[in-house]
């Protein structure tokens, strides 16, 4: 996902983690459910295991949707690493959760052995990542690059209380620590007492006699217990849990198509996850009924491949809506759609669904993927409701109470045909485009798919030199938001 480097970090990046923190100021979106076993070495979404084990909760950051890593994902962690430190973070045959934080751009939590064992933070100006390490890491591995090493009798007041490594105490620094650098903070026998930010460099370090060398940085503790397990373990480990949010969302279709005997039922299907999830629950609960795809023009081939692939292992139909033409012509007008400016979803969506119902079945019942931990306004809707772009759908979420694990979980226990998407860093399925993908994600886009992104690129040019608009208002994003712009309210779908 970008060219990766390590050099000194801009200054408006250097504070601590939880001054940052509560800058973005993380928002609870439902109860965070995220535990572990150490006995399976494996997440579980409830206090007991299957195994009978007892779990403990992980401390992650709100709003606590942790998901599966990847190989695609852990090969990049372990590469930002190891290019840092000298080691990879993930031990091979060992369970990676990724947890996205509040950020400028893209943060993540690494979750391993059921703490957090460190972070990676992307920034788009100089298109590198950054990792973030955690004391816990040095349970996984022991770090050969970027270290300082203090002596005894300055261990208690940075392990203890926090206070910054200064010029008298320290034995050893690494001589590839750069200032701006993270590192990692040791005692003479190699134990991590904490880690923080090098405010000097190696060689300037070494000539100083007092004055500070790293500013260490105060985490919440974290418990890393090292164990190989597989994500079929994890399956295993959750039985209960599946089979009970299973049955409930089973009975919530059947419930409500019960009480709307007239309206057709269908599935929303956008080929991303939580409409896979969807869909697996509703055949369950009613039977085969038709898949209802917004296909925007803007999607991803893998998705149409998904589309295909689902439709045709399930025996399901597929009724596609064509929002390509109306997108182009809005954008003629208006400009690309903007994280504040999400026109796009009622143009390619919204209107063109209204439309296919009325033709298909005058009113109808949609079964969407919505889940109140994708953001506030999820977390605030209710579990059916009309839309009031589209009023002649009646939608219900089936799985609004589940987490992004609930879903993976789920998903991985019925061996379901998820988008191939999902394992080269894309956490969320949509139109290749989307404003509100961060650039972390642009950037993998740009590079991974160079013909759709240059084709996006050369229709934003048109605008931008119709505008008389800077060349960084594409180069760094700028189009994803506008100065002045107000979102379509209910422009979820």
């Amino acid at each position: 996902m970008g060219p990766l480097s390590c050099g000194p970090v801009p200054s408006l990046f250097l504070f601590p983690q939880h001054e940052y923190m509560e800058q973005m100021r993380p928002t609870y979106l439902g109860k965070i459910l995220l535990r572990w076993c150490d006995t399976c070495h494996t997440p579980v979404l409830s206090k007991l295991c299957a195994c009978g084990a007892a779990t403990r909760e992980v401390p992650v950051t709100p709003p606590g949707d942790a998901r599966p890593a990847f190989p695609a994902d852990i090969a990049l962690i372990n590469h930002i690493y190891k290019d840092h430190f000298g080691a990879p973070l993930i031990p091979e045959d060992h369970i990676a959760l990724l947890n996205k934080v509040p950020d400028n751009d893209r943060m993540e939590e690494v979750i391993i052995g059921g703490g957090v064992a460190g972070i990676i933070r992307y920034f788009p100006h100089e298109r590198r990542w950054e990792p973030v390490p955690r004391p816990e890491a040095c349970n996984l591995f022991s770090p050969t690059k970027r270290f300082i090493t203090v002596s005894d009798d300055a261990v208690p007041f940075i392990r203890d209380q926090g206070m910054s490594v200064l010029a008298p105490g320290v034995v050893h620094i690494d001589e590839n620590v750069r200032a701006g650098d993270e590192v990692f903070i040791l005692a003479p026998d190699r134990t991590c007492i904490g880690v923080g930010r090098a405010k000097v460099d190696a060689a300037a370090a070494r000539e100083m006699k007092k004055g500070s060398i790293v500013r260490t940085r105060r985490n919440i503790a974290s418990q890393v217990v090292p164990g190989a397990a597989s994500w079929d373990d994890a399956v295993r480990a959750n039985a209960d849990v599946l089979v009970r949010v299973e049955g409930e969302a089973v009975q919530f279709v059947m419930d409500v198509a019960n009480r709307n005997p007239g309206l057709q039922p269908n599935i929303s299907y956008s080929g991303g996850k939580d409409s896979l999830a969807t869909l697996l629950v509703v055949t369950k609960a009613v039977g085969n009924v038709p898949l209802l795809f917004a296909d925007t023009g803007l999607e991803f081939p893998e998705t149409y491949e998904n589309i295909d692939t689902v439709a045709e292992k399930y025996g399901l139909e597929v009724l596609r809506t064509d929002g390509i033409t109306t997108f182009w012509e809005t954008f003629a007008q208006q400009g690309p759609p903007a994280v504040n400016a999400r026109w796009c979803c009622r143009v390619c969506k919204l209107t063109p669904v209204g439309n296919i119902i009325r033709e298909q079945w005058g009113e109808c019942l949609s079964f969407i993927g919505q889940r109140r931990y994708e953001s506030a306004a999820r977390a605030q809707s209710e579990r059916v409701w009309r839309n009031r772009n589209v009023t002649v759908q009646l939608s219900a979420a089936p799985i609004h109470n589940w987490t992004a694990l609930h879903v993976w979980l789920y998903i991985f226990r019925e061996h379901a045909p998820y988008n191939v998407l999902y394992g080269r860093h894309l956490d969320r399925i949509g139109c290749f485009m989307c404003p509100s993908s961060d650039m972390a994600l642009i950037h993998m886009i740009e590079e991974e798919y160079p013909d759709l992104w240059q084709d996006w690129t050369g229709r934003l040019r048109q605008w931008q030199e119709a505008q008389g608009l800077t060349e960084t208002w594409i180069t760094e994003g700028g189009w994803r938001l506008r100065k002045e712009g107000k979102d379509d309210e209910d422009s979820h779908y």
